[in-house]
């Protein structure tokens, strides 16, 4: 291939360009910044060093400066919502929606931050109503992510579904645990009003949007145990081992309660032993503990508690070693050791505490029973099925 002696001629005009629109974009940059009010420099500057309160002073001087700027109205509103003054963010917005100059598109946004300030004062109505409103596909998503967390807080079940099935198809992130447990609260609604059809019905719903809903088992286990069904209860309940088996530790007093109702004691305790040796469920040694002492007798409880302990040491477990022993010594006149076991236990007692509880993996939230939504952050099954000891 041939060198073109034309091409020499050509870069300096390449670079004359090339130049040139370097240095429109500079003049255009330069423009852009000296356009933007100096106090909204330094309410940048507060926000980066956390000092809210003074970012809050230099974006309201900023907006007073530009008040034609959208931007910046929103940037002081997110900083007055994030500092709880919400009744600030509020009359901003309000007053940005007043103005007759606002084109289309620019009062859906102005919109949008408004509802955020409702949801955020707790004013559920209203931001419902504006979020509702957010037909646009660039607010559609967010609308309906605030407006399914309306519909929870409101324990509006129906409604939470038809969002979530809507968000899911939309977004392509699955809502099948959350809307599993919709159906399940919808189900729990309707026993109370002593509609089991309905509630089977909306039971058998919620497995069909999740087959690994163990909640939706275990209601169902119960409204066949509330109508002395114990055998069906017993079926149904067993499904939570090839769900999610840690699981199993919730629902073994309920099953060995329906195995007494049967006058079947002796395989539910064999059952529960298999549970236990297959999972090494912290629960299931409680359940069965109990469940010996009661049955067989202190020194049978001695037994399984020493053997437990042997593969899985716990303080809890020791306890309950203690406790059979000293039963057990209480039974055997002038017993050397009974005072010694107690004082034993007593110590362990004491070392255990307060301190068995159940951690939001979300949130971190501490609950003293489990719960299938956590109270704090309102996520579904980010409580453990065991409370863990600190």
């Amino acid at each position: 291939m041939e060198f073109e002696f034309w091409w020499l001629l050509a870069l300096p005009l390449f670079f004359s360009l090339g130049w040139l629109a370097a240095r429109v974009d500079l003049k255009q940059l330069l423009a852009e910044s000296t356009a933007l009010p100096a106090a909204y420099f330094k309410g940048l500057n507060f926000l980066i060093t956390n000092q809210h309160d003074k970012a809050i002073e230099a974006f309201t001087e900023a907006v007073q400066a530009n008040t034609d700027s959208l931007e910046l109205h929103f940037a002081l509103g997110s900083l007055f919502r994030k500092r709880g003054e919400v009744d600030r963010a509020i009359h901003l917005h309000l007053n940005l929606l007043a103005k007759k100059e606002l084109e289309p598109q620019q009062k859906l946004a102005v919109t949008a931050e408004l509802a955020q300030d409702y949801l955020k004062a707790g004013l559920l109505d209203r931001a419902e109503e504006l979020f509702e409103s957010l037909n646009d596909d660039r607010y559609r998503q967010p609308a309906l992510r605030a407006l399914l967390e309306i519909y929870v807080r409101e324990r509006e079940w129906e409604r939470a579904i038809k969002a979530a099935t809507e968000l899911e198809r939309l977004s392509g992130v699955p809502f099948r645990v959350e809307i599993s447990h919709y159906y399940c609260e919808m189900a729990v609604k309707s026993k109370l009003e002593n509609d089991t059809h309905t509630a089977r019905f909306e039971l058998d719903l919620a497995l069909n949007a999740n087959k690994n809903c163990v909640r939706a088992n275990v209601l169902l286990g119960d409204l066949e145990a509330e109508t002395n069904d114990h055998k069906t209860a017993i079926s149904t309940w067993k499904r939570i081992e090839f769900q999610k088996p840690e699981y199993l530790g919730l629902i073994a007093p309920k099953l060995l309660a329906s195995y007494r109702a049967l006058n079947q004691t002796a395989e539910g305790l064999s059952l529960l032993k298999t549970y236990l040796q297959t999972y090494q469920l912290s629960a299931l040694v409680n359940v069965l503990y109990e469940a010996t002492l009661a049955e067989e007798g202190a020194a049978s409880a001695a037994t399984l508690a020493r053997n437990e302990l042997i593969k899985m040491p716990s303080l809890n477990t020791l306890d309950q070693l203690l406790q059979a022993r000293a039963i057990v010594e209480t039974s055997q006149p002038q017993n050397a050791n009974l005072q010694d076991t107690q004082l034993m236990q007593q110590a362990v007692r004491h070392a255990i505490g307060n301190k068995t509880a159940y951690y939001c993996e979300q949130c971190g939230f501490k609950a003293k029973y489990h719960h299938w939504q956590c109270p704090a952050c309102n996520a579904w099954e980010t409580l453990p099925a065991e409370p863990t000891t600190v």
